[in-house]
């Protein structure tokens, strides 16, 4: 039998009859329960999304205030806290609650974003802002066709058309940091980054390419390196290129964490930044004005970001079409101690 049309306000009764199940089985997906098989349950919620299917508690007018919830990879560094404290200082000031929940950088299943999507519903939440590679774009239109508003934060991959998101001008940072260099007097200058499929980390990539072409230079690809955006990778980065024929003077990482990490190696082998090798972070974190030495970094406006996919996400919980589905807001050099002029 066909499901309801999704024009249609449809029914458990009516989701039960299109799907051969019973009734009180379809509750009990809609409510989250455990007992129901894992097929039966993925049918259950495809046919739920199909048909557009919104549990009485989130048409419902909330009494309480708006509980926006954050799901996070992890929140265990300087970037995802920096943008948490943007989220909650605009929260404080419209008396919104904000739930955070963390994914641990897992693949979610079809299944589980299924689940989550309708746990979302049930608990009334106005609204979704994803700072996680684990929902990719499945996920998001999970949200999406429960009618479920979602911003997505500096996504690793292009969100759908109809998502919102907050990012920064990644591209022109990249440009930024590497011009810096070239003006210090660098050719060889290496770029450390993030997975190379990774939206934000192609944009860096593709800035620092474009400083290079802009000056006439050929970008050597042996300079070009990519990993994770973790400390240990500026460790394995800096050992790589320190054993190529031709070193570089200069280093652009991907993001602060990276550049820590190349800090420490560099230290461990006795080579002094910036007098024996300029260093340069992205994201503007606490770990770039706290290293020693003090780093230049591509500053993001994290905080700023963090205020405006929550004004976002409350715009659509309103019923307000956004005026742009990309929020696109202005990196900045910060020149610290880790640059110098090539001697």
């Amino acid at each position: 039998m066909p499901l309801p049309p999704s024009s249609a306000k449809p029914t458990l009764a009516a989701i039960a009859r299109g799907t051969g199940v019973s009734t009180a089985t379809v509750s009990k997906v809609v409510n989250g329960r455990a007992d129901v098989a894992d097929e039966t349950r993925a049918k259950v919620l495809a046919a739920l999304e199909e048909a557009g299917y919104r549990s009485p508690s989130q048409r419902r007018t909330p009494t309480g205030p708006d509980v926006v919830e954050v799901a996070f990879d992890a929140i265990d560094s300087a970037y995802p806290s920096a943008l948490l404290n943007g989220i909650l200082d605009h929260a404080a000031t419209t008396g919104v609650e904000v739930v955070v929940s963390t994914t641990g950088r897992q693949r979610t299943t079809e299944l589980g974003l299924g689940r989550k999507a309708q746990r979302i519903i049930n608990e009334g939440r106005a609204g979704v802002i994803v700072v996680t590679s684990a929902y990719g774009e499945s996920g998001l239109a999970a949200f999406l066709r429960r009618h479920i508003p979602v911003v997505v934060i500096d996504s690793y991959n292009p969100p759908p058309a109809d998502v919102v998101s907050v990012g920064a001008a990644n591209w022109a940072g990249g440009k930024a940091a590497t011009e810096h260099l070239l003006d210090l007097g660098h050719r060889r200058i290496a770029y450390l980054g993030g997975p190379e499929s990774i939206e934000c980390n192609q944009a860096r990539l593709h800035g620092h390419l474009s400083a290079l072409t802009s000056r006439g230079i050929e970008a050597d690809p042996g300079l070009v390196r990519h990993g994770r955006f973790r400390a240990e990778y500026g460790i394995e980065g800096l050992t790589a290129l320190l054993s190529r024929p031709h070193p570089p003077t200069a280093i652009f990482a991907g993001n602060d964490a990276i550049a820590v990490g190349v800090l420490r190696e560099a230290r461990r082998r006795g080579i002094r930044v910036p007098e024996d090798l300029s260093l340069v972070g992205f994201d503007g974190t606490a770990l770039a004005s706290d290293s020693v030495p003090a780093l230049t970094s591509v500053a993001q406006p994290l905080q700023e970001m963090g205020r405006a996919a929550l004004r976002a996400v409350l715009r659509q919980a309103r019923g307000e079409q956004p005026d742009t589905h990309r929020v696109e807001l202005a990196t900045r050099l910060v020149v610290r101690e880790s640059t110098a002029v090539l001697g």
